[in-house]
């Protein structure tokens, strides 16, 4: 293994990896911070047609049954097109755990250090680098790797220790009569099916993929609910946010309730909360929740482990929107929740600007209205 990174090897071990997007063989694509999570192992090969280039794959093959799409991903990076049987096989023999990437302009390998230097990159869950373990003409760089993989814990004993996510949980934010009325409301209205934001063309818009994310939501528009609503969140949770996390949050994004139903297969998939263009501004997830009859539906933030948050009734779960996570799948009954996002004046004025990077038909931002406090 080298720690010490020559000029043209930027990875040294203990460093945050940088972040990717790139497409596979298998005709999708993966964006590394949404693997955050789990050991990572990017494989850089060199062209296939080299003999030991398909030895090192056969052997790292080899080793299939420790890939586990919760504990392990393998993703083989290639910088060489190989010839389209190969290219087929690979693809063949693609799923959760195992990919390759068409590297073919070379920026990925060139990122780490990897460009004419085959090599293997074990990720920690907080997508850190352990291990760099390097193609010596020793030819010992299966038996490393294979060594390696083979001693790494399960993810919740990733640190040594148990890890905590940097979530704060703050009870008694609504009554539970208000709480009654939002749920009643949604079951009277109904909601409108639910997207996420995805960045395409250098724009941001709305997509929907029930695959990645199944809920209801209801924008609440009535002037005296929001009201009720705003006071609420100005007594009650942000006096705990600015204490706890140091941060003065001034306006609050969005007024809706989410349902996530058992019938429907309610969940929302991994992601982060501000990696898009139009989502750039947001500080803080809020999650309300408004009733507690049901199972599953819990906060996994998956860099931390496999712990599951959930807040009282009327109580509040806080994280900041940078913090990868998912909402499990419901598999009982129906949650409710109210789930705005907290941001600042700079946000703000941010969130403005950021509208021209708003796809054609999306809601354009108008300032103000967002407001937790009373404009001077």
């Amino acid at each position: 293994m080298n720690d010490r990174p020559a000029e043209d090897e930027p990875i040294r071990l203990g460093d945050p990896v940088p972040w990717f997007g790139a497409r596979t063989l298998a005709g999708g694509g993966i964006d590394l911070h949404v693997q955050a999570g789990r050991w990572i192992v990017l494989a850089f090969l060199p062209d296939l047609r080299e003999p030991r280039a398909a030895r090192e794959l056969a052997m790292l093959m080899g080793e299939a049954a420790l890939f586990d799409e919760d504990k392990l991903v393998v993703y083989g990076v290639l910088s060489v097109p190989p010839p389209a049987p190969v290219a087929a096989s690979l693809a063949g023999a693609s799923g959760p755990a195992l990919g390759f990437l068409a590297d073919w302009d070379g920026a990925v390998s060139r990122a780490y250090g990897a460009l004419g230097a085959p090599r293997s990159i074990v990720i920690d869950p907080l997508l850190r680098a352990v291990a760099n373990i390097v193609w010596d003409e020793a030819g010992t760089h299966a038996g490393l790797l294979r060594e390696f993989l083979h001693s790494l814990p399960e993810i919740d004993a990733s640190a040594g220790v148990p890890l905590s996510a940097p979530v704060l949980i703050v009870p008694r934010i609504f009554e539970f009569d208000l709480c009654d009325f939002l749920v009643k409301l949604h079951d009277e209205l109904g909601g409108t099916d639910s997207g996420f934001l995805l960045d395409w063309d250098g724009k941001t818009g709305t997509v929907i993929d029930h695959a990645l994310k199944r809920r209801r939501d209801l924008v609440l528009g009535d002037p005296q609910l929001c009201e009720i609503i705003r006071d609420r969140v100005v007594r009650r949770l942000l006096p705990p946010v600015e204490r706890f996390f140091q941060y003065r949050a001034t306006r609050m994004d969005r007024a809706m309730v989410c349902c996530y139903d058992s019938v429907e297969g309610g969940h929302f998939f991994r992601h982060r909360d501000n990696v898009n263009l139009g989502a750039q501004h947001r500080r803080f997830a809020v999650s309300i929740n408004l009733n507690t009859e049901y199972e599953g539906c819990d906060l996994v933030l998956p860099e931390f482990g496999r712990r599951r948050y959930r807040a009282p009734c009327g109580g509040a779960v806080v994280f900041s929107c940078g913090a990868l996570h998912e909402v499990t799948p419901i598999t009982h009954g129906r949650r409710y929740a109210f789930v705005p996002f907290l941001y600042g004046e700079a946000d703000a004025a941010l969130r403005e600007a950021n509208n021209a990077h708003l796809q054609a038909g999306e809601a354009p931002y108008i300032g103000g209205l967002d407001r937790l406090f009373p404009a001077a």
